[in-house]
């Protein structure tokens, strides 16, 4: 596979990982930071928003693991990528909305 391929399936975890918490908070009726508020990514956005950036997120992680290369199921290289996004964009999640939330 091209080089390409794997940055594409990293990025899918990254995606993957990131609408979690916009998904959970917006389907909790809580409203949480997103890109669209005022200032960005420092204020909070209502629920709704939330959701619809959540599923968008989602939506992008799957286009990205459906139609970019030939993505195999199972323990092997692929999953791996995958894994190691939502690792990195998870921690970086941890870490930013700890600065953010404390205030």
């Amino acid at each position: 596979m091209t080089w390409y391929v794997y940055l594409a399936y990293f990025v899918a975890g990254v995606f993957l990982a990131n609408g979690v918490p916009h998904f959970v908070n917006g389907i909790s009726g809580r409203r949480f930071q997103s890109p669209f508020a005022s200032p960005p990514t420092v204020g909070e956005s209502s629920a709704i928003v939330n959701v619809i950036w959540g599923m968008v997120n989602f939506a992008i992680g799957f286009v990205l693991l459906r139609f970019v290369g030939d993505f195999e199921h199972g323990f092997n290289f692929n999953v791996l990528l995958v894994f190691l996004g939502a690792l990195v964009m998870s921690l970086g999640l941890a870490w930013y909305f700890a600065r953010v939330r404390r205030g």
